[in-house]
Formats: structure tokens, C-alpha cells, sequence
């Protein structure tokens, strides 16, 4: 089995300074501003006005803007309404500083135009430092969790390419143990070796079945399935599915009831994937003798209705999280945990839904999908 994968390096973690961005037309506001907020962790950049500000934004993201209000050619209210107006800098923090009289209307247009604070000159250095420490603080911590989002999704791209590999790799040898315990079958004919070679067979199904289920989890969760829709005959379908059931599981009784025009525009695939799972989910997990039942009804001129229900309860607590993948069964498993999650993705992929449910005679699981899925 050949594992071999090239692997980019994992980025390295840095903590980024934080940029400050400062406009003010008085050159001596803006060295005593850069002198109070000096510290290691936080980048100074300085504008003396408003189209300043704007060339300065367009290159540098910023933590937080101190926006002088009264500057000539473009004011502080102004220079606001044009930052919130850019999908790059509508989200910037902006204090204005004003040496104005206290106004409220004056305040509320500041508050209007987009600001989190309006400060009144001479400020308190001690007011400014707690307000822009805060804003710095928040920028560092959105700035680990986009470094954070980065690596988990890097290390889910990983897994899945793993999967993927690993499933492919797998068929072969698995390909040659189902060859090999048939030979062996029909070499022996009855006796303890045939059982033995029956025993890796159905082992051997199983782990197919899992393989499978392995590959399509990586199709969904990197967003290539694709459906090769065609006309076809669901209840015909359904009446295979449960004919390969039956066969793999020769205890277990199951009845198919097909009412109403079956036909309609499908991936025959998919669609047998999805009986082929509520079918093994009911044969796993059905409770006595009672049959399972499958039913595909077609009197809905716009979409088909299937049901699969067997003999049992689903607990209350697994009834929201049911088609989630590798969740706890409420059994001891006997699988991935991919089988209902694999129905739901393929039932959405055709436009459709699917329920699961208690009913007064057990455990009810019921798809709807459109007669003509769209592409």
C-alpha cells in the first residue's frame, strides 16, 4: 500500500502587531497621539488627512482609527461614511476625537456615521490607552482565530485526502481476499472450511461497504458529488435493493410496497445508495421477527415519497443528530457512523429530504425528493 504523500510545511505562528491608525491635520496632535500609544505590539500609522487616511487604509488593515472630526477639505464624519461605504474597511473601529463643546447632535451624527466612541479634547491619556488596549486585544484574538480556522481546515483537507488514498489502496487487497474465499468455497464444497470461507466473505462485504461509505464522505465533505440524473424507476429500484438485502442478511424479513407512478429523474446510484442504507440501518438495528418495510409511493405528482420502518425506538436524544457522521449509535456499532449521513447528503443532493422518526409500530425513516432533481 503506497502512503506516500508530500506534505506542505505548517506554517509558522506569529503575533502580528497591530496597526493604529491616527488622522489629525496638526502635526503636534499627531506626535503626541503616536508618543502616548507607543508600545511593542502595536504599529503606528499616521495621516494628516482624510485622503492620507484612505491610501494608508488600502494598503494596511487597521485595529482601530482615531479620527480627528475638524480637518479642512474632508472632516472626520466624512472620512467615516467613505471607510464604511468599503467592503475592506467597513468593519475598522473608529474613535473621533473632537476639541469641540460637548454637542448631542454633534455626538450623534459621529455614532450615526459609524463610531464606537466620540472623545472630547484634551483627552484623558488614561481613557485612550484602556479603549485602544481593548481594541488591540480584540484584533490580536481575530487575527489566532483566522490563524487557528487556517490550520484546522489545512488539517481537514489532509484527513480527507488521506481517506481517499487510503480507501483507493484498499480495494485491491480486499478485491483478492473475496476472490480467494470463493475459490475456496466452490474448492471445498460443505463442510467447517466452506463456514470459515463464508465467514471472510461476509467480511469482506462489510469492509467493502465501509470503504465505500469512507470514499463518498470524502466526496461530500470536498464537494464533488455529482449526479448522473437519467429517467428511472424508483420502485423497480427498490424492489433490487431489497432482493441484495435479503440475500446478505437471509434471517431478516422485509416487504416491499410500491404504490402510484414510480418513474422519475434520478441518479439510480445514488438513490439505490440511500435504499440500500435505511435498508442495512433497519437490518442492523430492528428489534424481534416484525418485518422491515420499505415503501416507495408515487401518487405525488411532484415528488416521490420512500419510507423504510422496523420494529424499535430511537432515543430522543439521538433524534436531532441523527444524520450527523460518526456519531455514537444507540446500538453497539457495527459500522463508520457514515451510513445516514451518506443518505441525507445524497436525498439533499436531489433537491429532497429525509426524517427519522418514532411511529406507533417502531422506527420510521422518510425521504422526499423531487420527480426531477436539478442539476
Amino acid at each position: 500500500m503506497n502512503l506516500s504523500m508530500t506534505l506542505p510545511d505548517e506554517p509558522v505562528a506569529s503575533r502580528e502587531l497591530a496597526n493604529i491608525l491616527i488622522v489629525d491635520d496638526v502635526p503636534q496632535n499627531l506626535v503626541a497621539m503616536e508618543a502616548l500609544l507607543a508600545r511593542d505590539d502595536i504599529r503606528i500609522l499616521k495621516a494628516a488627512s482624510g485622503p492620507e487616511a484612505l491610501e494608508l487604509l488600502l494598503v494596511h488593515d487597521v485595529a482601530l482609527a482615531l479620527l480627528d472630526v475638524q480637518m479642512p477639505d474632508m472632516d472626520g464624519f466624512v472620512l467615516a461614511e467613505l471607510m464604511r461605504g468599503s467592503q475592506r474597511t467597513r468593519d475598522v473601529p473608529i474613535i473621533f476625537l473632537t476639541a469641540s463643546p460637548n454637542d448631542p447632535a454633534r455626538s450623534f451624527k459621529g455614532y450615526e456615521t459609524g463610531a464606537v466612541d466620540f472623545l472630547h479634547k484634551p483627552i484623558d491619556p488614561r481613557i485612550i490607552l484602556g479603549k485602544v488596549d481593548v481594541f488591540v486585544q480584540l484584533y490580536q484574538q481575530r487575527q489566532q482565530l483566522k490563524a487557528q480556522n487556517a490550520r484546522l481546515e489545512r488539517a481537514l483537507q489532509l484527513n480527507e485526502a488521506m481517506i481517499a488514498v487510503l480507501t483507493h489502496d484498499l480495494r485491491t487487497p480486499l478485491s483478492a481476499i473475496s476472490l480467494c474465499a470463493d475459490r475456496i468455497k466452490i474448492e471445498v464444497g460443505d463442510g467447517p472450511l466452506a463456514r470459515t470461507a463464508h465467514h471472510v466473505e461476509t467480511s469482506a462485504r462489510r469492509m467493502a461497504r465501509m470503504i465505500d461509505q469512507l470514499l463518498d464522505f470524502s466526496r461530500i465533505r470536498s464537494g464533488v458529488i455529482r449526479l448522473d440524473l437519467a429517467n428511472h424507476d424508483v420502485g423497480a429500484l427498490a424492489h433490487a435493493v431489497a432482493e441484495e438485502t435479503r440475500q446478505a442478511n437471509p434471517t431478516r424479513a422485509i416487504e416491499v410496497s410500491v404504490a402510484g407512478e414510480t418513474l422519475g429523474y434520478f441518479d439510480s446510484t445514488r438513490i439505490s445508495q440511500v435504499l440500500s442504507n435505511l435498508l442495512g440501518n433497519a437490518v442492523q438495528y430492528a428489534l424481534g421477527s416484525t418485518p422491515i418495510v420499505l415503501e416507495v409511493n408515487g401518487e405525488d405528482t411532484a415528488a416521490l415519497h420512500i419510507s423504510v420502518r422496523n420494529a424499535g425506538v430511537l432515543p430522543a436524544n439521538l433524534v436531532q443528530r441523527i444524520f450527523e457522521p460518526f456519531k455514537g449509535s444507540f446500538h453497539q456499532s457495527r459500522g463508520l457512523g457514515l451510513g445516514l449521513y451518506i443518505v441525507d447528503q445524497f436525498v439533499r443532493a436531489h433537491g429532497g429530504n429525509v426524517v427519522a422518526q418514532n411511529v406507533e409500530d417502531g422506527v420510521e425513516f422518510r425521504v422526499s425528493v423531487p420527480r426531477h432533481a436539478v442539476r
